[in-house]
């Protein structure tokens, strides 16, 4: 069996830079997540140090690296706790949809798109990154913290929102009828409900099937019924990732402790490909032109997220400290954005600029206000309160 050397070298090459940007942010006790964008920005087309021979290995592995994310986040929760969530956060939801929505569709009016490019524009701005916030969550050993949950049903409602736009963005951006739309949407609501109801009631029998005393038994169980899972959850124009999230919230005691001990090191092996391929798909010479607009979105962007995860969290009954890291923790745009562009084909180029701009933006100065923002905000209330216990002056 012939190896081609220069995939071999490549890869090779790839994964020991990761490596040293990992050691690099563990340094500075900082998420790994924005070298690795930064790092894949450098080695795509354009960039500093191209590297086309790793590119089908990588942009697979990218796939296999968020559902992998999104299984594993999926483990730490119940399909009761889950649904509990959904319920108490629809208003969250309702918040999220419109603060995040509008100023894309204003950009897009501003801009003069179509109403397919307005449409795809303000799907762009709404829907956050669920691969690189759940990365960050457990990076930052948040997963325990009383606003994760209020996190993770905004950003699981976002995916599911997801299940009913990409229909209607393509059925939309191809000039279909108003009931091709409807009828899209309908099924791919229809199937999302069938795929919770179907976790919830045998959930038990997958955790049975997938228990077995060997480790490398589970490893190939778990695995392989979770690409296929996330493979027919893509069928039913259902993202993959939310297929394996349902999955994962299937999976309940030992069996949810062994798939989470032996698909722990393949998540982050193939989660650092994912958000390098993140940034390999942003063109650097289309960064530049279109940075000064997609600066102003992504500050406008910030503001509102921040503003949900504020209150979303507090519904939860956070405190001011979480609050602000739930809206931190909620700034990232990722890989949805860059398959909505896709997805429109919209024949004017300066919304695949923007939107990739406002993408590499907010994926990399996400992560470090995630975590500084409410380190600095702590400092910043503990100065404030020792200024006022200070006796006047005499």
């Amino acid at each position: 069996m012939h190896t081609p050397i220069a995939l071999l070298l490549g890869l090779g090459v790839i994964l020991t830079a990761l490596s040293l940007l990992g050691t690099l942010a563990c340094r500075f006790a900082l998420s790994p997540v924005p070298l690795y964008l930064l790092a894949g920005l450098a080695l795509g087309d354009g960039g500093l140090a191209p590297a086309p021979e790793a590119r089908e290995f990588v942009d697979t592995g990218a796939s296999i690296g968020v559902i992998l994310l999104l299984f594993v986040l999926g483990l730490d929760f119940t399909v009761r706790e889950f649904t509990a969530g959904l319920r108490r956060h629809r208003a969250s939801a309702a918040v999220d949809l419109v603060l995040n929505s509008a100023p894309g569709a204003v950009a897009g009016w501003l801009l003069g798109l179509d109403a397919a490019g307005i449409l795809a524009l303000s799907g762009a701005t709404y829907v956050s990154s669920t691969g690189i916030i759940a990365r960050l969550l457990g990076d930052l050993h948040r997963l325990g913290n009383r606003e994760t949950p209020a996190v993770l049903s905004v950003l699981v409602v976002e995916d599911f929102a997801m299940a009913a736009y990409l229909p209607l963005l393509a059925v939309a951006a191809s000039g279909g009828a108003w009931w091709q739309a409807l009828l899209a949407v309908l099924v791919a609501t229809a199937a999302v409900a069938t795929a919770i109801t179907a976790s919830a009631r045998w959930g038990r029998h997958v955790s049975r099937i997938l228990t077995h005393p060997d480790p490398e038994l589970v490893l190939l169980r778990v695995l392989g019924i979770t690409l296929v899972v996330a493979a027919l959850a893509e069928i039913i124009h259902v993202s993959a990732a939310v297929g394996a999230f349902l999955l994962g919230l299937a999976l309940t005691g030992t069996a949810a402790e062994r798939a989470r001990a032996v698909l722990s090191p393949l998540r982050d092996l193939f989660a650092a490909v994912f958000f390098l391929a993140l940034g390999l798909s942003v063109d650097p010479d289309d960064v530049l032109p279109m940075l000064p607009a997609a600066t102003a979105l992504a500050l406008a962007g910030a503001a509102t997220k921040l503003a949900v995860g504020w209150y979303a969290a507090a519904r939860d009954g956070a405190g001011r400290r979480g609050r602000l890291r739930a809206g931190t923790a909620l700034i990232a745009r990722g890989e949805f954005s860059i398959v909505i562009v896709g997805l429109a084909g919209t024949s004017d180029q300066r919304l695949g600029a923007l939107v990739a701009t406002y993408v590499m933006i907010l994926a990399v100065c996400g992560p470090v206000l995630t975590r500084f923002a409410p380190t600095l905000a702590e400092r910043g209330g503990a100065l404030v309160r020792s200024t006022r216990k200070d006796p006047p002056p005499t």
